[in-house]
């Protein structure tokens, strides 16, 4: 019988993470919304008039990803550019449609982190205090 591979935090916190993700892809999957677009839709309503650069550094994508997924966005009537044209930067915006998308997934993302707390307080503790870590050393 062969010893057990060593632990490894950041393998767990990718499985733990890639576990959740997966929750949280099916529960945005009827809204029509993919993880990657929900992050998206985030950025441009947290950064409103956002440029497609900013949005593509932010969510890690190039950004002709970060075109085409707007541009699914914006079919959707989710999002806004208001200054679409050649040659013009674009200032995107989530619209009232977004908005009220956004308040969906919030109701859905507020069930996965209580079903998470509840499955997992500790870690739900470690990582609330990892990211106040975090954001008092960016301070």
């Amino acid at each position: 019988m062969s010893e057990p591979p060593p632990f490894s935090p950041t393998v767990m916190l990718l499985t733990v993470s890639r576990v959740w993700e997966a929750a949280l892809a099916e529960a945005l999957k009827p809204l029509g919304l993919t993880t990657r677009k929900y992050g998206l839709l985030g950025h441009i309503r947290g950064t409103p008039g956002i440029s497609f650069s900013e949005l593509a550094r932010r969510s890690r994508i190039t950004v002709q990803s970060a075109h085409t997924a707007v541009t699914s966005l914006a079919e959707a009537g989710l999002v806004d550019d208001g200054t679409a044209h050649a040659g013009s930067a674009s200032s995107l915006q989530v619209t009232a449609a977004g908005e009220a998308l956004l308040t969906r997934v919030a109701t859905e993302v507020a069930r996965l982190d209580h079903d998470f707390a509840a499955r997992h307080p500790d870690l739900t503790e470690a990582l609330r205090a990892h990211m106040r870590s975090v954001l008092a050393e960016g301070t």
